[in-house]
């Protein structure tokens, strides 16, 4: 029997480009794994050395959360991996003081960011390599947009917008959406992967709250 428990040796990660990117994913639901799951997806795409990017609309949960998650040091240490945060350390309409305008104004400033970023990749070859610490500018082969389902169903954007997005991405970018606990119905027929993550059983239920190193 092989002793394989010290893992495969870790080989340099070098800058090249997916064969087969282009897809539209959606992950929704009330269970808890939908950034976990486009955070793991978009890990293994860095290991094959494609250029990964993660614009979070809103992100931070209740007010004990840090400002800097441990998700973002774990980004910031593997090239090709970049992220911003367009909204607030805080839920809109959960344990979160601030006020709907302002929500809604950074809700659209993401929007913005989105299209600027999948604009700056139609404008490559994505089919040749990227530099794997250039900025999102220089374009990307996975935008992660995290959130922006919730965004919608709170009213704060138009899912026509969403779907506005969807139609204006490059046809070699492979667009994640993650959020919302209300069925996006409005982009199941534009989407190629769709994803329910639903709860059966929350601590948050019993009154637990966010912890370091599982939800933030």
């Amino acid at each position: 029997m092989n002793d394989n428990t010290a893992g495969p040796t870790a080989e340099p990660i070098e800058p090249s480009a997916p064969a087969e990117f282009g897809l539209v994913q959606v992950w929704w639901g009330d269970g808890k794994g939908k950034t976990t799951a486009a955070l793991g997806m978009a890990t293994r795409a860095i290991g094959h050395g494609y250029r990964v990017h993660l614009l979070q609309f809103m992100k931070g949960g209740t007010g004990t959360v840090e400002d800097v998650r441990g998700e973002y040091n774990a980004i910031a240490a593997l090239p090709g991996f970049s992220y911003e945060n367009a909204g607030h350390y805080g839920w809109h309409g959960f344990m979160d003081g601030s006020d709907d305008d302002e929500h809604a104004a950074r809700a659209k400033g993401a929007l913005e960011r989105a299209h600027e970023i999948l604009a700056a990749s139609g404008n490559v070859d994505l089919s040749q390599p990227l530099d794997a610490d250039g900025p999102p500018e220089d374009g990307v082969n996975m935008l992660v947009i995290d959130e922006i389902l919730y965004a919608a169903n709170r009213d704060l954007i138009d899912p026509d917008d969403v779907v506005e997005l969807i139609e204006a991405k490059p046809d070699d970018v492979e667009l994640v959406l993650t959020g919302g606990h209300e069925p996006p119905e409005y982009v199941f027929e534009h989407a190629d992967l769709v994803t329910e993550v639903g709860k059966v059983k929350h601590p948050l239920d019993a009154g637990h709250p966010a912890r370091k190193g599982t939800e933030f």
